[in-house]
């Protein structure tokens, strides 16, 4: 028997690794905070009116188009996913797809989408679309590849034998996790496009620009320091005015 989860507000590592922002970046980014109680004050509950549930579709999470297929006011069928234990599946791997017009053809993955299950693979499983099409323009059609679910409708290929296999996930003596072909028991070694980002194909290929990235001496630096006085003080002391006298305690209730 299978366990179906509704789609929750969590977002798969992969797409936090492909954003190359930080996660909690991405959290404020798409979700929905319509009121809370303010904090650091022990008698208010922790309590908060927000969205919990959120239609994960191609669009990424801390894009505008997210939000607004996900507003207030924007109703959509509910859509179920099947849970998977550990995601295997990366860009760059070849499948063969085993559903559909183009079942027993093998394509490489171009894009993936962990929170629906997706993948999408070059060439395959397309349909035609009209694009920026209105009462004067007739539109262009093109063609558009439809996800694939990584649960039943791809298979990797084993890299022996080129045929379809399933995998699992194992150790090596070197204490490497890999995936290794149930058919032939060859490692099935993960592209290097999956360490693509937005920023750069490749990490070790990024050339870091001066006027865009921050050296990592100057993140850990501290360049701030509280202390306890007023913003007059601090200017005070920067023009070299020197004051004896202390302002008076001030109360607010």
């Amino acid at each position: 028997m299978r366990i179906f989860s509704y789609l929750s507000k969590k977002v798969g590592d992969l797409t936090v690794k492909y954003s190359n922002l930080p996660e909690s970046y991405i959290k404020r980014s798409y979700e929905q905070v319509y009121w809370k109680n303010p904090t650091g004050y022990p008698q208010y509950p922790k309590a908060q009116v927000a969205r919990k549930k959120f239609r994960f579709t191609t669009n990424r999470p801390w894009t505008g188009h997210f939000r607004q297929q996900n507003d207030v006011g924007v109703h959509r069928k509910k859509v179920f996913v099947e849970p998977v234990g550990e995601w295997s599946f990366f860009k760059g791997d070849r499948v063969e797809v085993m559903v559909g017009k183009d079942k027993g053809k093998q394509g490489i993955v171009s894009q993936v989408v962990q929170e629906r299950n997706w993948v999408f693979v070059e060439g395959l499983n397309t349909h035609l679309r009209i694009v920026g099409k209105d009462k004067n323009f007739p539109g262009v059609t093109v063609q558009s590849e439809a996800p694939l679910l990584v649960t039943t409708d791809v298979k990797l290929v084993d890299p022996e034998n080129l045929k379809p296999t399933e995998f699992e996930w194992r150790y090596t003596e070197e204490g490497e996790k890999v995936r290794v072909s149930m058919t032939s028991s060859r490692i099935i070694p993960i592209p290097k496009s999956a360490e693509e980002t937005i920023d750069y194909k490749s990490k070790e290929l990024y050339v870091a620009n001066p006027d865009k990235d921050t050296e990592a001496d100057v993140v850990t630096k501290i360049t701030f320091e509280p202390k306890l006085r007023t913003f007059e003080m601090d200017i005070m002391e920067a023009m070299g005015i020197k004051e004896d006298r202390v302002p008076a305690k001030s109360y607010w209730y």
